[in-house]
């Protein structure tokens, strides 16, 4: 099986919901529609308050290159087009709609699309019309990634089912469940690209998956499913890259540096069974588990949903210690219980209640688990040290601080309990304000 060096095996916990299919969530009494839903540039409000929408309907067009359009997710009363807050408890520009009770809350399709007639360039434009990010949590616009900078092409698509995240199913089961939508998403990214061959990668602890996509692909010539070591952080795109072709993303380059693209499982179903008809992203499939919710599963959800209606629809066990939007390795833990799902949430974990003896930090005993561990081959403990020294400009240049995508590798390992990732990702952003700013600490 193909793997990477270095990684780690946390308990993955997924058996909560694994074997559960996806359903259909019940609609909120209101919908938070967040207009910085992609990586890049917010969307631009195009609806007024009192205004009626449709669902489906583009309720904000993209504001420049690196940006995406949004979607209605309900039909209703727009009743607020200003700030609301993010899970951080931020304020972000946002449209807030009440839905209609009388609606039955069906998508219009005004007519279908001929994709077989599509140019590359139409296909691409498509993707960006729907509002199509990267369904695995990064959010990156799909059409920005198939517009590679001048003097650079795609040779080579990956498609990334490995879901190493621990609790995570979503990717598991569109899989299982969608597996004709991924092969034509598939389809449609490899001519948009121009690229010449597509793998589906998988970790070997998805079998059922394995199974089901080397049967829908077994008639594709470009189209192959690859088997990978299950292993954290498999999923990470230098880490895809390295297993499946041997290859190394320069330092602080992209895929696209190598001719490769990373795009999700997820992305390519939802491409394969939007674009056909027309439609813009308005709802994905979100793992909602944890040992602090009643009934964990799969589940169909608007984007916009508020995250207190799913608490209380689905119901916890308490009053829940920790809630976190994504994997426990990269997820962001909420602070806001009314903050919404966004395109870019994957899952919702939902932890009861905290380890009996609080994590004491202890200091570092140079034990080398964090150095064994990192998957980009950093020093986490020196770059720790200097992270407590204040010393971010060296972290940088010296230590290659900007080649760690905070996959929480170290923490997990760290015997003292330090939370380096949490430092690094400070780090990194004290670093660019002051690159931004002028200012060097030598």
């Amino acid at each position: 099986m193909r793997t990477f060096p270095h990684g780690i095996h946390p308990d993955d916990a997924k058996i909560l919901t694994a074997g559960k299919p996806v359903r259909r969530f019940p609609f909120a009494p209101y919908y938070v529609v967040h207009l910085a839903q992609n990586a890049g540039t917010p969307a631009r409000s195009i609806v007024q308050a009192g205004q009626q929408v449709r669902r489906g309907q583009v309720i904000a067009l993209p504001d420049g290159f690196v940006s995406v359009p949004v979607h209605a997710p309900v039909t209703g009363l727009v009743k607020l087009v200003g700030n609301s807050l993010d899970s951080n408890g931020n304020p972000t520009p946002s449209i807030v709609i009440i839905p209609d009770p009388a609606s039955c809350q069906d998508v219009e399709v005004s007519s279908s699309v001929n994709v077989d007639e599509l140019t590359p360039e139409q296909i691409v434009q498509a993707i960006r019309d729907m509002g199509m990010v990267g369904l695995g949590g990064a959010a990156f616009p799909t059409h920005v990634k198939l517009s590679p900078p001048k003097g650079k092409s795609i040779q080579a698509i990956i498609l990334n089912g490995a879901e190493c995240e621990p609790y995570l199913t979503s990717d598991h089961r569109v899989m299982l469940e969608q597996s004709a939508n991924i092969v034509l998403g598939a389809k449609l990214l490899l001519r948009a690209a121009k690229a010449t061959d597509l793998v589906i990668a998988i970790e070997d602890n998805k079998p059922d998956a394995i199974a089901v996509m080397r049967k829908a692909c077994e008639n594709e010539a470009n189209i192959r499913v690859e088997v990978f070591k299950t292993k954290y952080p498999q999923g990470a795109e230098k880490m895809l890259t390295k297993a499946m072709f041997g290859k190394e993303v320069p330092s602080g380059g992209i895929p696209a540096d190598i001719g490769i693209m990373i795009s999700n499982i997820a992305t390519a179903a939802e491409i394969g069974r939007l674009l056909p008809v027309g439609m813009g992203l308005i709802e994905r499939v979100v793992t909602i588990t944890g040992d602090g919710i009643k009934k964990p599963g799969n589940y169909l959800i608007p984007i916009g949903t508020p995250l207190d209606f799913i608490l209380s629809t689905l119901g916890t066990h308490g009053t829940p210690y920790k809630v976190i939007f994504g994997g426990p390795m990269m997820g962001k833990s909420v602070s806001f219980l009314e903050s919404p799902v966004t395109k870019g949430t994957s899952g919702i974990v939902v932890l009861a209640s905290r380890d009996e003896q609080e994590r004491v930090i202890y200091p570092c005993i140079r034990c080398g688990a964090c150095v064994n561990a990192c998957p980009v081959h950093l020093i986490p403990a020196r770059l720790g040290l200097m992270a407590r020294k204040g010393e971010y400009d060296r972290m940088v240049s010296e230590c290659n601080l900007m080649d760690c995508f905070e996959c929480g590798c170290c923490s997990y390992v760290c015997p003292s309990n330090i939370p380096l990732v949490q430092q690094f990702r400070i780090s990194k952003q004290i670093a660019r304000e002051r690159k931004a700013s002028g200012k060097s600490n030598g």
